[in-house]
Order: structure tokens, then sequence, then C-alpha cells
């Protein structure tokens, strides 16, 4: 999964260069961390966004929960 932050930029949104630090510490996450779990850091960024926020909650919900093989047993 990837986690891409917005940006407002003259009444449309695009894709921005990376979450700000203010982004990061609402989602109770560090900017080293969120480097070293690749995720895009913009330290130049003042803003904050609620949906880049969710974003990121969403993306540590999934990091936690691992996904787990079905066991399939195999009649013979």
């Amino acid at each position: 999964m990837e986690a891409w932050p917005i940006v407002y930029r003259k009444n449309r949104t695009r894709k921005a260069k990376g979450f700000s630090t203010a982004e990061l510490k609402e989602a109770d996450m560090d900017a080293k961390s969120a480097v070293k779990l690749g995720l895009p850091v913009d330290p130049r960024r003042r803003s904050k966004h609620e949906e880049n926020v969710k974003v990121l909650k969403q993306y540590f919900e999934d990091l936690k929960e691992p996904e787990r093989p079905e066991n399939k047993k195999t009649e013979g």
C-alpha cells in the first residue's frame, strides 16, 4: 500500500511531495520513523490537511495488522 499526501493549489488538489511534520505529529509519528517506513516527508510544508492525517492513520493500521494466510487442509 502506498500513501501519498495531497495539497490544495489554485482551487485544485494535487499530489504533494511529502507529508508535513504537523500531519505526522497528529498521526503519532515522527519524521525519522516515517522515512524509515518509506513515507515521503516534506519538512518545508507548514499546512496540515485532515485528509492526509486520515491516510496516515489508515496506513499505520494496515501495518499493525499483518495478513495471515489461511491454513488450507488438503484431503489425501
